[in-house]
């Protein structure tokens, strides 16, 4: 890909982030999505592999019906109110259909069908920013505009996306995949409690980035796209696939470590608004996720092959390792005792 176009892509995508988590009008709001979409592109069908193609068109498909319902939304909320106020998102049918457009953008269940897709057909850097930093944007409109959405109908798609990622992902054995029924899960946690604490919504965000992108960067290093691949990665670099494997319990939740941070925190709001029911209905289906994050980790760091005569160490592969892993890594599994500080700062 011509270094001119990767630039222009990356900087059209935080100019685009910029204008949407910064804009009160939904015109502007609109206006860096659809950037953030448009620069994306390239960076999809950049190996013009036919699967990389297809997923192009998918991702462009399902991000123009998005935009084309957020804006139908706030342009029948302004038809009906006169406000195009972001946090003045009053009409019950513009609600909806936000609703509506933003589940399709962050792919929750029952829109979540392109994401995998995707995923499964881009490089591995840009699958890392469309789990991440693709979803900032919405997650900001959705937390700017909680106040007036239905929490019934909320809680009903975070409860299904929980169940659809930790269900969907039990059989797969592309990573990429994997990783993006991991989200689809993560999803469904972020905007369970978005109504009843927004806050604690980004905070789970920040970390579910944070441990994410570390695992993408680990595995974009042993080059392992597949769990065939993963269980031979231990021989380009030991060290790198034992951090691995905390960091995919991390993203599991598991308590010693920084992912259960946001969990934790979850279920003691959901327990506080006396939405116990929910709180562990939730729980319980993250145990379907808890499963394959174990999978992962036994076949990084514990797996051997039979024969180890076939698969010296090959030291020398790793020398030109990227030295922000070492750092995201120890955020990502020993934040759990700052989570005073962290919690104060938030």
């Amino acid at each position: 890909m011509n270094p001119h176009t990767k630039l222009i892509s990356y900087l059209s995508l935080l100019l685009g982030t910029t204008i949407t988590i910064s804009s009160n009008h939904w015109m502007m709001a609109w206006t860096g999505l659809e950037i953030n979409t448009l620069a994306i592109i390239p960076l999809i069908s950049k190996s013009h592999h036919p699967r990389a193609i297809e997923a192009t068109i998918k991702y462009f498909l399902v991000q123009a019906t998005a935009s084309t319902l957020m804006l139908f939304s706030s342009m029948t909320n302004a038809w009906l109110t006169g406000q195009w106020d972001i946090t003045q998102l009053t009409h019950p049918t513009s609600c909806l259909l936000l609703t509506t457009a933003i589940a399709m953008k962050l792919g929750l269940v029952p829109f979540h069908f392109w994401f995998p897709e995707v995923l499964q057909g881009s490089p591995m850097t840009t699958a890392l920013l469309l789990t991440t930093m693709m979803k900032f944007p919405p997650i900001t409109i959705l937390f700017m505009t909680s106040h007036t959405l239905n929490p019934t109908l909320l809680t009903s798609m975070a409860i299904a996306s929980a169940a659809l990622g930790g269900w969907m992902g039990l059989n797969q054995t592309q990573i990429r995949k994997i990783l993006a029924f991991s989200s689809i899960s993560h999803l469904g946690w972020m905007t369970i409690i978005i109504i009843y604490s927004p806050k604690l919504t980004l905070l789970t965000f920040y970390l579910y980035a944070l441990t994410t992108i570390t695992t993408f960067l680990m595995l974009n290093t042993t080059k392992a796209l597949k769990l065939s691949t993963m269980m031979t990665s231990w021989t380009k670099a030991p060290m790198l696939n034992a951090t691995l494997m905390l960091t995919l319990l991390s993203l599991a939740g598991l308590p010693p470590l920084t992912g259960f941070l946001p969990k934790w925190l979850i279920i003691q709001e959901l327990t506080k608004q006396e939405m116990t029911i929910a709180a562990t209905t939730i729980t319980m289906l993250s145990l379907l996720g808890l499963f394959f994050y174990l999978r992962l980790a036994y076949y990084s760091a514990i797996t051997l092959p039979p024969n180890l005569t076939n698969h010296t160490k090959q030291w020398h592969v790793c020398k030109s390792m990227n030295p922000q892993v070492a750092i995201l890594a120890s955020l990502s599994t020993l934040l759990l005792p700052l989570s005073p500080t962290i919690l104060a700062t938030a």
